[in-house]
């Protein structure tokens, strides 16, 4: 049996979230409210939280003051969520130079995995099995993927993928999104979610900050095909988190990065009968999971 072993996690929370303006006016995308008391960064930390992964590091920028202040209040009592800033007034260059200014933190903790995941999505995952999935084929980068329309693909990162997962080519935000084989209503994109062995990521880092590149999306991973490292894409339709009832979609995932967006994931969690039921005890949005958990055991167990 192959395990995840121990993942120590980045959730990238600095951008600013100008299509969610007058929304993010005064405060980070990520710390906007998205249902009741809920905000757009629970999501990504509940998925975390509810698999097990610690610590989690938050690399925020933009209007920090009501991010860290929601962190404060709701995480870090319970579970190792902190808050990074940029060392410098200049900030980060983009999401690859935020993780490579944090490289120490992964000499410190000394993970088996590293896991750079997106604050701004709306969904469920249990990030053991993408982990278990990254494990079993060895693969230096494991990059969350799903389908969706084509004709939405272009605000995305869009990938050509073999059978066994290897990823051939990684265009982001293309004019024209290949779709998938078979299907031409479909193109295969990056949810934005990251798995990395620790030195894979710090080598790939160096390269490309040295070379003046400065985001995931667009200078590190369309370089990866045909690099030497081995980048999977991990299939989030056969990701299954307990408690979902079968009225739920199948696979929900959104991107609430424009008010359209925000405002429909907001009817689709709400009534009866929703697309993403957030009355799940099984796998909490908020922090509730996080109280009461013996965290050395558990991540021992999880190790395992």
């Amino acid at each position: 049996m192959t395990h995840s072993g121990r993942i120590l996690a980045f959730v990238l929370a600095g951008g600013e979230g100008r299509r969610l303006r007058p929304l993010t006016a005064d405060r980070a995308k990520p710390a906007v409210r998205f249902a009741g008391d809920y905000r757009i960064i629970d999501f990504a930390l509940a998925n975390l939280v509810n698999s097990l992964v610690a610590p989690i590091y938050v690399l925020a920028q933009y209007k920090p003051d009501s991010l860290i202040e929601h962190l404060r209040r709701a995480w870090c009592p319970h579970w190792p969520v902190r808050a990074r800033l940029p060392a410098t007034a200049e900030g980060y260059g983009g999401t690859a130079d935020a993780v490579y200014r944090s490289l120490e933190l992964i000499e410190r903790h000394r993970p088996q995995a590293v896991a750079v995941f997106a604050a701004d999505h709306v969904y469920r995952m249990d990030v053991r099995q993408m982990a278990r999935f990254h494990a079993a084929r060895n693969a230096d980068v494991t990059v969350a993927a799903i389908s969706v329309p084509v004709e939405t693909a272009s605000s995305f990162g869009v990938m050509a993928v073999r059978p066994d997962g290897i990823i051939d080519e990684f265009e982001e935000k293309p004019a024209a999104p290949r779709p998938v084989p078979g299907n031409a209503r479909l193109a295969y994109v990056s949810m934005g979610n990251y798995l990395f062995k620790p030195a894979s990521l710090k080598a790939v880092l160096e390269q490309v900050i040295g070379c003046g590149g400065a985001d995931f999306g667009r200078h590190i991973l369309p370089g990866l095909p045909g690099s030497g490292y081995r980048a999977l894409a991990y299939d989030f339709a056969r990701n299954k988190v307990p408690g979902v009832r079968d009225y739920e979609e199948p696979a929900y995932w959104r991107d609430v990065g424009t008010l359209e967006a925000l405002d429909q994931a907001r009817r689709d969690v709400a009534g009866r009968r929703p697309r993403l039921d957030l009355r799940n005890p099984a796998w909490p949005i908020g922090p509730e999971r996080a109280r009461g958990i013996d965290l050395p055991q558990r991540l021992a167990r999880a190790s395992a």
